[in-house]
């Protein structure tokens, strides 16, 4: 509280000096760190726990059945295949906040912040089966025969409120689109700058017509390009870690070590969970999952499964494959470099950039640029698609969506030559405005999930193929009138 009130006397004195810029990004950080540490901390862990005891545990324990319904083909040859559909959200969480904000929360809250980051992605899984499975449940088909969905379309059809949902889908579209579009662009075009002296107007201008080409080719387009692009750049970082593992295989127990003693520490675990080491891994690292934001169900919902259980259960295994996979692979590269470069005054990318080459050399500068553009330009697309989706919602109709897919593109080249810290700034606090409002509305929604659970389990265990029929869970009774895209099972 001290330090609230201290960072609120500064405000006042940076406004009465007329530094206004300084004043406003002192401002976002405040009310950031405020949402994040006191009520989005406290939402994702308690909404989390408690339908993890709801489903018995589901999302953990359905694990090894989820890889298997990944593979599956759409049940409509015309429709998105739930691997196409998971491909579009991990496009967009799967980004630099796995190089970055994991070797932030490192530094900052040492190894064992690690092991909350797992904790806290074990418990979001749930959370995550909870919101995907809404997604599906209140999905609406579109006349090509493609699906669209996510919060939104349950704010207003289940819970009964238009206004709300209109002003979610306005916030996710600017907030995906346009905000983060324009830091994912300006990641990459710094990192080719440094790396490769390379003008960041000429990185700005062959971003946009590899976005532009992907982004008016619609949703068939942007499953496509992620379908592709997601697995090979998962597949090419993971390889060069797993060398790095390999290389250091006697030091993995001591690695360990440091994550599980650390984790009781008073720096990681007092810290972490109550201060700046879980609140940093959560915003930078943890949240790289998005389970419980009301981002990922955009993406979800588009997918053709015979059963709304199927693709929950699908994208909770996308937390473990961004927070349990990708984000640790990053945090055993930097704890096996040593606490020299982890805990020195080295920032962010430096670190992972400092690891790698204490690693495998000074070559590894090019290749984690490689890697930022990939995890970068995937985000831009599947952050794109979170707000086309939300756009189409609004129902402004198409010259809207063209207009909107002209700014997202405008934001890329912003992005990629301007100074973008007060934009990141601000979508950091409507991000978390956007998941606060996401997890209230779980609270009231949720049991529609764990009822859609239970009917599927139910079939499971009588060894059938499930099939979602909403007048078979008693849940749903009162929504029957809502629920269109499975009219025709």
């Amino acid at each position: 509280m001290e330090t609230i009130i201290q960072t609120i006397h500064d405000i006042g004195n940076l406004l009465g000096q007329k530094m206004y810029a300084d004043a406003f990004s002192m401002t976002t950080g405040l009310l950031s760190d405020t949402i994040y540490t006191y009520l989005l901390i406290p939402l994702l862990l308690g909404i989390g726990i408690f339908y993890t005891f709801k489903i018995k545990g589901g999302q953990i324990t359905n694990i090894g059945h989820a890889i298997k319904l990944i593979s599956k083909p759409a049940e409509d040859k015309n429709s998105i295949s739930p691997f196409k559909a998971f491909t579009i959200s991990a496009a967009s969480h799967i980004g630099t906040g796995n190089i970055v904000g994991v070797a932030a929360a490192v530094s900052i809250g040492g190894p064992g912040a690690v092991f909350w980051m797992w904790v806290t992605a074990l418990i979001g899984g749930a959370s995550s089966f909870v919101e995907n499975t809404l997604g599906q449940v209140f999905k609406e088909r579109n006349p090509d025969g493609t699906f669209k969905g996510g919060p939104a379309f349950y704010m207003e059809k289940a819970l009964g409120k238009p206004k709300l949902a209109a002003l979610f889908s306005v916030v996710i579209a600017v907030v995906y689109g346009i905000n983060f579009n324009a830091m994912q662009a300006n990641t990459i075009a710094a990192g080719f700058n440094s790396s490769f002296g390379l003008d960041k107007k000429i990185v700005a201008f062959v971003l946009i017509i590899l976005a532009g080409l992907i982004i008016f080719g619609g949703l068939r387009r942007i499953a496509d390009v992620t379908s592709l692009l997601v697995p090979f750049m998962a597949i090419i970082y993971m390889a060069v870690v797993l060398f790095i593992v390999i290389k250091n295989i006697a030091l993995i127990p001591h690695m360990f070590g440091l994550i599980f003693e650390g984790a009781f520490s008073l720096k990681a675990g007092f810290g972490g969970l109550f201060g700046t080491a879980i609140l940093n891994g959560i915003r930078r690292g943890l949240f790289s999952n998005e389970a419980g934001m009301g981002a990922v169900p955009n993406a979800s919902a588009v997918a053709d499964v015979s059963h709304p259980a199927k693709q929950g259960l699908i994208q909770a295994l996308g937390v473990y494959l961004d927070t349990i996979l990708v984000c640790s692979a990053t945090a055993f590269v930097v704890i096996l470099s040593g606490e020299g470069i982890y805990a020195s005054d080295l920032k962010g990318l430096e670190i992972t950039q400092a690891a790698l080459a204490n690693e495998v050399g000074s070559w590894s500068n090019y290749f984690l640029t490689f890697c930022v553009l990939m995890f970068a330009f995937s985000s831009i697309v599947g952050n794109y698609y979170y707000g086309e989706n939300n756009i189409l919602k609004l129902n402004f109709g198409k010259n809207a969506l063209n207009i909107y897919r002209v700014i997202v593109l405008i934001a890329v080249i912003l992005g990629c030559v301007g100074d973008f810290s007060i934009v990141w700034n601000t979508g950091d606090v409507f991000m978390g405005i956007m998941a606060v409002i996401n997890l209230v509305v779980l609270i009231f929604l949720g049991k529609i999930s764990v009822g859609v659970y239970n009917d599927y389990m139910k079939q499971l265990k009588e060894g059938k193929d499930p099939v979602f029929n909403p007048e078979d869970v008693k849940e749903l009774k009162p929504y029957l009138d809502k629920i269109t895209a499975w009219n025709k099972r």
